[in-house]
């Protein structure tokens, strides 16, 4: 006798219904939940403008200038490249803070590198940079 085989029905349709069961649940649990988040905030006091002020005046900062020529100056006087490593040195006993880069439009990427460098051998390793 020959083995009968039963035609099955090809299944073309999806049931949506666990589906939309789970995304009611997690609707429900964010409507819960929401309210709750909005009532803990944070309370954050921010600092007034002479607090800031006396902040300013009392860090110590080397700030650098680099003009679009590619000369260094520190406190509006011109450094040497070959004297620049040695002044960091001697600035970073004093104002150990970090270093401060004002570089100019027009200064090249080049000289902002090597100035870098040389601040990262003088032991400077917290550098801000800001363009003008």
């Amino acid at each position: 006798m020959a083995a009968v085989r039963k035609k099955r029905k090809t299944f073309n349709q999806i049931n949506i219904t666990p589906l939309t069961d789970i995304f009611l649940v997690l609707l429900i649990i964010m409507m819960v939940v929401a309210p709750m988040l909005d009532q803990q905030g944070l309370t954050l006091s921010v600092p007034s403008a002479q607090e800031a002020e006396e902040q300013v005046k009392e860090s110590h900062i080397i700030t650098v200038d680099v003009n679009a020529r590619g000369e260094y100056m520190i406190d509006d006087e011109v450094v040497a490249e070959s004297a620049l490593t040695d002044t960091l040195k001697e600035n970073s006993k004093e104002e150990n803070n970090g270093l401060l880069i004002r570089a100019n439009e027009d200064a090249t990427h080049g000289a902002v590198v090597k100035l870098m460098d040389m601040a990262r051998s003088a032991g400077v390793f917290s550098i801000s940079l800001v363009e003008e």
